[in-house]
């Protein structure tokens, strides 16, 4: 089923993604306009409405794709979700957490004041704020609701799709993370989407199954959501009290053991198609 449903990701698939993307969120926000300007009520304040928002702003997508993409070629979208075995898992949980603690130095570069950045951060600082209020809603949706859509489309279609076209695995893993740093909104979330998302890709690309960077992807969300929940921040530094240039030192030597590992057990290399 899988070789028959191969689909390449050509300009009407991109074409279909983004704008059904930015049809649904024209779409949202003037839910949230009329709802502010008629009945005096901020949705986005609305716990229950960001619970049903986000999954609907990236399915919508991946419906409209299948539907307008893939149906007019006879095709649906399939996805491997088959298990590995364990010492895959063994090697792909550390050499993630590594390229966590890596991406924690990097996004701690990018300055939190100014006159751009100081009133960016604090919006999405009031975001975050917000989100994680409410501890239920926030695993539903970083740790449940994020890792299967996000990865149905940044993995299971477009690097997926890169892939079948011809694009070189490297460049598609790349393109693949560049995107799912971009929809994330804000500098800071975008440095960390786009190595996590490498490693995600990377993960896929070698093991064939969408699920082990679902799960990969959840774990990441799930310390996060953990760290913020129990000491109020997501920062390991802040957490351990140790500099982030030692953040940093172990997160490469970690990422870089379990990486050579990985490498070794699926040795295909990225040149190839």
């Amino acid at each position: 089923m899988e070789k028959k449903n191969q689909f390449k990701l050509d300009g009407k698939g991109i074409s279909v993604l983004v704008f059904s993307f930015l049809f649904i969120a024209l779409l949202l926000g003037l839910v949230v306009d009329f709802s502010l300007k008629y009945f005096n009520e901020d949705l986005t304040a609305n716990m229950f409405f960001n619970l049903l928002s986000y999954p609907v702003i990236f399915v919508f997508p991946i419906f409209c794709f299948e539907f307008f993409k893939l149906k007019p070629e006879n095709k649906k979208l399939f996805f491997n979700l088959s298990p590995k075995d364990f010492q895959t898992y063994v090697l792909i949980f550390p050499m993630m957490f590594g390229m966590m603690l890596v991406s924690e130095f990097f996004t701690s570069l990018v300055p939190i004041e100014g006159k751009y950045l100081g009133d960016l951060y604090q919006k999405f600082s009031l975001q975050m704020n917000f989100l994680i209020s409410d501890q239920f809603a926030t695993i539903v949706l970083t740790v449940l609701f994020a890792p299967i859509i996000e990865e149905i489309i940044f993995r299971g279609i477009i690097q997926k799709g890169l892939l079948n076209k011809g694009v070189k695995p490297w460049k598609a893993i790349l393109i693949s993370a560049f995107f799912f740093g971009l929809v994330h909104g804000n500098p800071w979330q975008f440095i960390g989407a786009v190595l996590l998302g490498s490693v995600l890709g990377l993960v896929y690309y070698k093991t064939k199954s969408l699920l082990l960077p679902i799960l990969l992807h959840a774990f990441n969300n799930l310390v996060s959501s953990l760290l913020i929940f129990y000491v109020s921040t997501d920062s390991f530094g802040t957490t351990f009290k140790i500099s982030e240039i030692q953040i940093l030192g172990v997160g490469v030597v970690l990422f870089a053991v379990f990486f050579i590992l990985f490498l070794k057990k699926y040795p295909e290399r990225l040149t190839q198609i």
